[in-house]
C-alpha cells in the first residue's frame, strides 16, 4: 500500500460493525503502521466528531470505521475514499445482522479508484452472499474451521429455572465460575438483570449501545482487570469483549438459533482455555434447547432443573454438562431442524 499524497485520502478502509471493534483493530494495526511510517485512525460514533476531523485533517493513511460515522464524514467532506487500495469488511455477518448492509453498500459505492476488497465472515450466504457478488470480482474462499492447539473446551449446560429466581440463579453460578459474560435479548433487560444482579452482591455492570462510549470502556477495563466479575451485554456491544479468560457465556434466554448462541458462546473456551456455555430456559422454552443441542452435534436432553440454592451451581462440573470444542458457525449453520426452527419462529408457529 502506498503511502497517501495528502490529508483525508486514506489507501486503506477496514469497516467493522461496532466502535468496540474499531478501536480493537486500530490498537493492533497502529503500531504495525508505525514501523512503516503508516498512521492509523478508529472513527466512530460516540466519540468526538471534531476530534477525528482534527487527527483526519493531520493525515491518515489507514481508517478503521463504523459505517454510520463514516458515510457522516463522508458527506461533510471531510474525508474522501478516492484513493483507496485496500478495503477489508470485518464481520460482515453481523453488519447484515444489525441492519448495516445498505450503509456498507453505500460506502463501496464511493470506492472508486481499483481496490482490493477482502471479506471476512462466519456465513457467505443471504445479503452477505449478495455482497460477495455484488462488489468482489472473481473472489477466492479461504475457510478456516479447523480447532487448533489454543481452542479449549466448551461444555453446554441447559437449566430449567424459573422466571423469579433466574438473576440468583446466575448470581450464583457467577460466583462459582469467576468471570461471566450475561448474554440479554435487549438494552433494557440487560440493565434491569446488572441491576438485580447488584442488589444480590454481585460486582456487575450492563454493557450496551445506549451507555457512553466512556462508560463501556470503564466496564469493559475492569471485567478485564477482574475487579467486575459479571457483564450483562448485548450482542452488539459484546464485540469489544477480546478478553481471554473469560469463564463462563450465561444466554439469559435461549438464543433463537445457532449462528447466535455460538456468537455469544465463543467469548470463552479461548486461549486454551476451558469454558461454558449455559442457557437458562424457562417452562415454554425447552423446545428451542433441543433446537440449539441439535445444532451442536449434541444429544438433545431436557434442561435440567435448578434453584438458585443448588450447590452445583458453585461446581458446574457437577452436573455432567456435554463438551464439544469450540464448534464453527459453517460446521452447524446447515442443520436442517435448525433452518426449520427458524421458519416457523418467524411465521409465528411453534414446533416440537
Amino acid at each position: 500500500m502506498d503511502a497517501a499524497n495528502g490529508p483525508c485520502a486514506p489507501r486503506g478502509l477496514v469497516l467493522v460493525p461496532t466502535r468496540e471493534l474499531a478501536l480493537q483493530v486500530a490498537e493492533v494495526l497502529a503500531p504495525i503502521g508505525a514501523t512503516c511510517d503508516r498512521r492509523v485512525l478508529a472513527v466512530y460514533g460516540g466519540a468526538s466528531r471534531e476530534d477525528q476531523i482534527t487527527a483526519l485533517k493531520a493525515g491518515v493513511e489507514l481508517v478503521v470505521a463504523t459505517p454510520l460515522r463514516l458515510i457522516d464524514l463522508l458527506k461533510e467532506d471531510e474525508l474522501t475514499l478516492a484513493d483507496v487500495q485496500v478495503v477489508v469488511i470485518d464481520e460482515a455477518d453481523r453488519m447484515a445482522d444489525e441492519g448495516f448492509m445498505p450503509q456498507v453498500e453505500w460506502v463501496l459505492r464511493k470506492v472508486t479508484s481499483p481496490h482490493q476488497t477482502m471479506l471476512f465472515s462466519a456465513t457467505l450466504d443471504g445479503q452477505v452472499g449478495n455482497l460477495v457478488r455484488r462488489y468482489m470480482n472473481d473472489p477466492r474462499e479461504v475457510s478456516i474451521d479447523a480447532p487448533t492447539a489454543t481452542v479449549g473446551t466448551m461444555r453446554h449446560l441447559f437449566l430449567a429455572v424459573h422466571r423469579m429466581d433466574k438473576d440468583r440463579v446466575v448470581a450464583a453460578l457467577a460466583a462459582g465460575a469467576g468471570k461471566t459474560v450475561v448474554f440479554c435479548d435487549t438494552k433494557r433487560l440487560c440493565d434491569k438483570v446488572a441491576e438485580s444482579l447488584q442488589g444480590l452482591k454481585v460486582k456487575a455492570s450492563a454493557l450496551h449501545g445506549d451507555m457512553t462510549q466512556a462508560a463501556r470502556e470503564k466496564s469493559l477495563a475492569k471485567f478485564a482487570e477482574g475487579s467486575l466479575n459479571v457483564l450483562v451485554a448485548t450482542d452488539v456491544a459484546a464485540r469489544g469483549i477480546d478478553i481471554d479468560d473469560v469463564a463462563a457465556v450465561v444466554h439469559y434466554e435461549p438464543p433463537i438459533d445457532v449462528k447466535t448462541y455460538l456468537h455469544r458462546s465463543g467469548r470463552t473456551a479461548r486461549a486454551g482455555r476451558d469454558g461454558w456455555a449455559v442457557t437458562l430456559a424457562e417452562y415454554n422454552q425447552h423446545t428451542t434447547c433441543r433446537i440449539i443441542q441439535r445444532g451442536l452435534r449434541l444429544e438433545p436432553q431436557p434442561p435440567i432443573e435448578v434453584f438458585s440454592n443448588d450447590k452445583r451451581l458453585a461446581e458446574l462440573s457437577l452436573f455432567s454438562p456435554q463438551s464439544t470444542p469450540r464448534l464453527s458457525q459453517r460446521q452447524a449453520r446447515n442443520c436442517s431442524s435448525v433452518a426449520c426452527f427458524r421458519r416457523y419462529s418467524q411465521a409465528g408457529r411453534r414446533v416440537s
